[in-house]
């Protein structure tokens, strides 16, 4: 596997992975209260633990694309 088929396989990841993340960003503000609705049916969550959970996993996944994705594409970029 040679350098440019990583970088390129990490670019395409990490386009992916900020897709995601911003269905998952836009899904939440235009449908908050159907999805708190849906998911009320499972877990007895207030509006803003609901709302705290969704948050921190948005921000964990953003640090993720960061650090998975992102960070080793712009060093094999340098590298490279």
């Amino acid at each position: 596997m040679t350098l440019e088929i990583i970088r390129d396989a990490l670019a395409w990841c990490a386009v992916i992975n900020i897709g995601l993340l911003l269905w998952w960003f836009l899904f939440f503000t235009l449908a908050h209260d159907w999805m708190y609705r849906f998911h009320r049916k499972w877990f007895k969550l207030s509006p803003d633990t609901f709302d705290a959970v969704h948050y921190a996993g948005m921000a964990l996944f953003k640090t993720g694309i960061l650090l998975l994705n992102l960070v080793p594409y712009f060093s094999l970029r340098i590298i490279g």
